[in-house]
């Protein structure tokens, strides 16, 4: 349920590169801007970032329950969160969100059919959430090297569409009295399970471009450092 008076926000993800730099010139333009410590942090971060694993989010309701799953995320060195939201907007909860959603990519679909081709093209296989799930986390299928999970929203579970488009469901199983989790805790649970065994590293390239923009993200007067770098490579050379 969404919490009175909580602040709210349209969460869109960290800034894309500009087309007229290269993520080099963008890193060399504003590494001198920020600390050492910070420059640190932001490769460290990188360094343990993965495409393997890709939570998507099925119609999430309440702002803090998605604001909660970006954290885990973000935690466990998930990059992408992928996103079907109701009536287009992605709503996030600031206080639970801490953040978090200035490092993610969010990605939107319109509908599970354009999920889960967007999803297939780049090699995952998809899971849904479901009580009656034929797998865990721990023994979800490793055929190659990256996994979807679908989470459903917090009434009405994932919709039967995804359901038929999937290639199979998990479970955590249920030891007590409850007959299931809050959809934040599933999804912690679930990401970190799957991280323990699923978590190749990024690419050169990704991981170039994902360090430009976390200092993009990072920087104060990021565009009017970048405008002075444009300007100057103009100039070129003396």
């Amino acid at each position: 349920m969404q919490r009175m008076n909580d602040p709210l926000f349209e969460a869109h993800g960290p800034p894309e590169l500009p087309d007229d730099l290269s993520p080099d010139e963008v890193i060399r333009a504003l590494e001198a801007h920020l600390t050492p410590e910070r420059v640190r942090r932001i490769r460290e971060v990188v360094a343990g970032r993965s495409l393997s694993i890709a939570p998507v989010l099925d119609r999430i309701h309440d702002p803090h329950n998605a604001s909660a799953i970006m954290r885990s995320a973000d935690a466990f060195g998930i990059q992408r969160l992928h996103i079907i939201a109701e009536h287009g907007a992605f709503l996030a909860n600031q206080k639970v969100a801490k953040g978090t959603e200035r490092w993610l990519d969010l990605i939107r679909y319109n509908d599970p059919e354009q999920a889960t081709d967007a999803l297939r093209q780049e090699g995952y296989r998809i899971f849904v959430a479901a009580m009656d799930g034929e797998h865990r986390p721990e023994t979800l299928p490793e055929e190659g090297d990256r996994i979807a999970v679908v989470l459903g929203n917090e009434h009405r579970g994932v919709s039967e569409e995804f359901r038929k488009l999937a290639d199979g469901s998990f479970a955590i199983p249920m030891l007590g009295f409850v007959e299931s989790l809050n959809v934040s805790v599933a999804a912690a649970v679930t990401l970190y399970t799957l991280s323990q065994r699923l978590h190749a590293p990024l690419t050169e390239q990704e991981r170039v471009r994902l360090e430009a923009r976390m200092m993009i993200s990072s920087t104060r007067s990021a565009e009017s450092i970048l405008e002075r770098a444009r300007i100057a490579a103009r100039r070129g050379p003396g």
